[in-house]
């Protein structure tokens, strides 16, 4: 099957639909539903009083399109920076599958609507390296964070992220750095100020992210286990695989891969961090964590292993939704 999603072909998109049906199959059955915590940023406002009555006689219509879109534009970025030796579908395949692994990611979340500015955010850090004017992107960066973050508290974490991707892009110059905690502090002033100015200023903690150290669930359910286990295995597979090539890749192809792999570190503690926000946080690793296990499906000559792996994949996935299996 991973063939298939070898080619730079349109009608791989056609596959990848199927693909989603097929991992999401349980929508056909129980609703997607809409989890969003009203203390997590504006997403989860709008989410929760504007949007779910609609979205829930359309949910599972709405969520192949969210995921749909994702997986594929974070397919063209990687496949525009040339960050595999071939290229393919295996990036998008990846992110859908991953998709289906844990059944808290099966739900239409600011978690989930937060990867799109995610993925905005690792296409202008890619940029950074010999850019021309990079004052000007470092200070765009710093709003798309701010902007994120009030979007999606638990996204907080990203300003650990582009400070540590800044370190490996370019070379340390402080009027950098000093621009781009300019761009992230920015809109916090701003909003600061209106909320002075509205005399309303003491209600600015609703709209700052709140950290608290915990476990995002109490016990692991065999579902949970099982997701998490094959996500582990997919993710080894996945480095021993980019190992392989990463070497032979230019040096802006390899800061773009140590930026991805910062952000699979550092985003894993989200969930941690933030813990009331559970387990549906951390579908933000998804986005680098696709990239990673795409490395097991496209660079591997021989599909032995790539098509155990989608299999082992695909299997977990009916586990999580065995009730399935008696339809």
């Amino acid at each position: 099957m991973v063939f298939l999603f070898r080619d730079k072909s349109i009608v791989n998109i056609i596959f990848l639909v199927l693909l989603g049906l097929l991992v999401h199959l349980h929508g056909f059955t129980v609703p997607i539903k809409v989890v969003a915590n009203h203390q997590d940023g504006w997403f989860a406002f709008l989410l929760n009083n504007y949007a779910k009555t609609t979205i829930q006689s359309a949910g599972f219509f709405l969520y192949m399109v969210v995921v749909l879109l994702q997986s594929i534009r974070l397919n063209f970025l990687l496949a525009e920076q040339k960050m595999f030796p071939n290229s393919g579908y295996t990036v998008a395949m990846s992110y859908m599958l991953l998709t289906g692994l844990l059944p808290e990611w099966a739900a239409i979340s600011p978690a989930l609507m937060a990867n799109f500015l995610l993925i905005w955010i690792y296409i202008k850090l890619t940029r950074l390296y010999n850019h021309p004017a990079p004052k000007t992107l470092l200070f765009n960066i710093g709003l798309l964070v701010s902007l994120t973050i009030l979007c999606y508290h638990p996204t907080a974490i990203l300003i650990v992220v582009v400070l540590f991707a800044l370190g490996i892009m370019r070379p340390f110059k402080l009027q950098e750095w000093f621009t781009l905690l300019m761009g992230i502090a920015l809109p916090f002033y701003f909003f600061a100020s209106w909320l002075y100015l509205t005399d309303d200023l003491s209600t600015i903690g609703q709209f700052l992210p709140k950290m608290a150290w915990g476990l995002p669930v109490k016990g692991l359910l065999n579902t949970q286990i099982a997701g998490l286990s094959a996500l582990v295995l997919a993710l080894l597979a996945g480095f021993f695989s980019w190992q392989q090539f990463n070497s032979r890749l230019v040096i802006q192809m390899r800061k773009n891969w140590s930026a991805l792999l910062l952000m699979c570190l550092i985003l894993t503690a989200a969930p941690f961090i933030f813990d009331e926000a559970g387990l549906h946080a951390s579908i933000l690793c998804l986005v680098p964590f696709a990239a990673f296990v795409s490395a097991s499906f496209s660079h591997p000559k021989r599909l032995l292993f790539p098509n155990f792996l989608f299999f082992l994949l695909i299997g977990v996935i009916m586990y999580n939704n065995w009730y399935l299996v008696k339809f």
